[in-house]
């Protein structure tokens, strides 16, 4: 198939041939016409895509970067909440990434103090005694109340009863009280 007839030019030559890539020119009213044709055939359905190989399958941000929080949302709400006129490209990666961890952080003390209570399943109050027993959770999370967790289980010590250092002392023999043990008479 003669390429300058395709492009209405009858006079276009091939100056060169490297390759997979030929460069036609041609001149016409003192304008140079340069076409770039790459080598290869097309499939159809490649929609703009250059090249016959296999449609490669969409890789999520989230799994380049290791994570199971989504980098794509996460995106999109810093844009969305208009934090900043703009938002690097590695600032949803990094947010992700601490917000997996602390999350974490977070279930697995969960875990271990449902598992204390001999529990299969964690509730908000395993929840909260994993934070306020944690000291940098605890400090991260000083101002925040979490619904059905409860209160930490403390008693002020002066409110415990007193210990003594001396046993109590039993009672040897059974004594009647002066009182008792003498007598008034009675009047007559």
């Amino acid at each position: 198939m003669d390429r300058g007839l395709i492009m209405g030019e009858p006079s276009m030559k091939p100056t060169s041939n490297r390759s997979n890539l030929r460069v036609y020119s041609s001149q016409r009213k003192n304008h140079q016409i340069l076409v770039m044709e790459t080598g290869g055939k097309r499939k159809k359905g490649s929609s703009g895509r250059k090249g016959g190989g296999p449609k490669k399958k969409p890789v999520s941000r989230s799994i380049k970067a290791g994570l199971q929080f989504p980098v794509g949302r996460i995106g999109r709400y810093l844009k969305k909440g208009r934090y900043s006129e703009r938002v690097g490209s590695g600032a949803p990666v990094y947010l992700a990434a601490v917000l997996e961890y602390l999350a974490a952080e977070v279930l697995e003390l969960a875990g271990n103090a449902a598992r204390d209570n001999k529990k299969n399943r964690i509730i908000p109050r395993h929840v909260l005694l994993a934070v306020r027993n944690d000291e940098e959770l605890g400090k991260l999370l000083a101002g925040v109340t979490i619904a059905h967790g409860g209160v930490l289980p403390n008693i002020n010590p002066v409110l415990l009863p007193k210990k003594t250092d001396k046993p109590a002392k039993s009672p040897t023999k059974a004594t009647k009280s002066p009182a008792k043990a003498t007598k008034s008479p009675k009047k007559a």
